[in-house]
């Protein structure tokens, strides 16, 4: 018999951004969400963002071609 026991915290999902094309850095909420769809680090988002701008698309291309670093 197993002794799982289910926590009664719920998990917080990050909150949806205003606009699925644009990231807001100054928003938490933003990075937070972008952070988490792209599987990366805050910093790292922002680095992103530094560089490429806030157009989700180039963020997302700049990621995933590994274009990014924090050195």
């Amino acid at each position: 018999m197993s002794d799982i026991i289910a926590s009664a915290v719920p998990i917080e999902h990050p909150k949806a951004p205003h606009d699925p094309h644009e990231i807001n850095p100054k928003m938490a909420s933003d990075i937070a969400y972008w952070a988490k769809e792209f599987g990366v680090s805050g910093q790292l988002l922002h680095e992103a963002i530094r560089v490429h701008g806030t157009h989700v698309e180039k963020v997302r291309h700049a990621l995933a071609t590994n274009s990014v670093s924090l050195e």
